[in-house]
């Protein structure tokens, strides 16, 4: 599923809204972003067309009783080109090739990058906060800037990240996202009250396609 799918029109909507009305209470500044995914694992694509190749190559050899060194090289390499062209185009298939750890890596690099990327350290207080969900490894990161981070314990975005997480399995990713927004909005709120000149400084979703991609 790609970060444009992940959500419909009226969900992305629900978002919006929800990021505007818990902006009200504060000045903090909080941007969900949607991602296709944080990498494209090419030594995960490498090492499973290997590894699909050299079992289908070994199991067809011996079944047509071609067992010479040449005859398995020439089936592996043509199998190995089909099998990486497959793991491309459908990636879900080598998913079993990258591992959690690495997953878990590459959302939270993914997640600074598209801090940076977007501006969220841009704000007038240092108060941006990202609500980072990267579709293809089903994972999520909250980051909030320094202005934020120096006045609240950041192991509390865990517990964030542990609740959209779980809406997210259970079918509810909007409504998940929202919950998030919302405490966010209650976790900087005592520290960062809404001022009578603030301004909406950022984006209030963002759905990043495969470009974002490092």
């Amino acid at each position: 599923m790609s970060a444009k799918h992940f959500l419909t029109e009226e969900e992305q909507a629900q978002i919006v809204e929800c990021v505007k009305e818990v902006e009200t209470t504060t000045s903090g500044e909080i941007v969900p972003v949607i991602a296709d995914e944080s990498h494209h694992y090419p030594s995960a694509e490498s090492f499973g067309s290997m590894v699909f190749a050299m079992i289908l190559g070994l199991a067809g050899c011996q079944l047509a009783g071609r067992t010479d060194m040449w005859t398995f090289l020439a089936v592996f390499l043509g199998l190995n080109m089909v099998f990486r062209f497959v793991l491309r185009r459908f990636p879900a298939v080598k998913k079993p090739f990258v591992g959690k750890a690495r997953m878990k890596e590459e959302v939270e690099e993914g997640a600074l990058n598209a801090f940076y990327d977007n501006g969220l350290h841009l704000t007038r207080d240092q108060t941006g906060i990202i609500i980072y969900v990267s579709v293809y490894e089903h994972m999520v990161q909250v980051l909030a800037d320094k202005g934020i981070n120096d006045k609240i314990d950041t192991a509390i975005w865990e517990e964030v990240v542990a609740d959209v997480t779980e809406a997210i399995k259970q079918g509810r990713p909007a409504e998940g996202i929202c919950q998030a927004v919302r405490r966010c909005g209650e976790i900087v709120h005592r520290e960062f009250p809404i001022k009578h000149d603030d301004t909406d400084e950022l984006p209030n979703l963002i759905v990043q396609g495969n470009e974002h991609k490092h």
